[in-house]
């Protein structure tokens, strides 16, 4: 799924914004005037042929109300495919100025989830982050959100620790990696 508007259309349906057709006239000028400005950029065919090929794929489901509409909703399968258009965008604000605390992010990740542990040291990498030692990786910035994020995405909250330090060993090496 490589196409930005297929991508628009299940992160919205991510963030909660519920899509509804109906069969009849009426209810369609209702719900069109009632969606979101974003949802009213989408081509109309379109979009119904990516929310064909979305339920196809097990990505979204439909739910029919009582009135005749059709809300379509995001499967687990689809919300996972939506965090990992979210995962590539994750990036970590720099402040203005630095409040001298370290973030520091250790794990201990199980062979069995080595493909989550792997993937999870590539992202901090990715993200800036230094290798203090095997399995701890230091920032100089507030990043808790993020990590967060990435414990979830991964499933492997019970294997991974966030603390914040205020004057690590070698101090003056990290602040030289980093330019502080």
């Amino acid at each position: 799924m490589h196409s930005p508007t297929k991508q628009k259309v299940l992160l919205l349906l991510a963030a909660g914004v519920v899509l509804g057709l109906s069969k009849s006239f009426h209810n369609q000028r209702r719900i069109l005037k009632m969606l979101p400005k974003a949802w009213k950029e989408i081509d109309r065919q379109y979009l119904y042929r990516v929310l064909r090929e979305f339920y196809q794929d097990r990505l979204v489901s439909y739910r029919e109300r009582d009135d005749g509409t059709v809300d379509i909703v995001l499967t687990e399968e689809g919300k996972k495919r939506a965090l990992s258009f979210q995962i590539d965008k994750i990036e970590i604000k720099r402040p203005a100025k630095w409040n001298g605390k370290w973030s520091l992010v250790t794990y201990d990740i199980p062979e069995k989830k080595k493909p989550a542990r792997e993937a999870l040291r590539e992202k901090l990498k990715e993200l800036g982050f230094y290798e203090w030692q095997k399995s701890v990786f230091i920032y100089p910035f507030p990043c808790r959100d993020e990590i967060d994020f990435l414990i979830e995405f991964f499933e492997i909250r019970s294997h991974v620790r966030y603390a914040e330090l205020s004057h690590p060993t070698n101090e003056a090496e990290l602040k030289l990696h980093f330019e502080l």
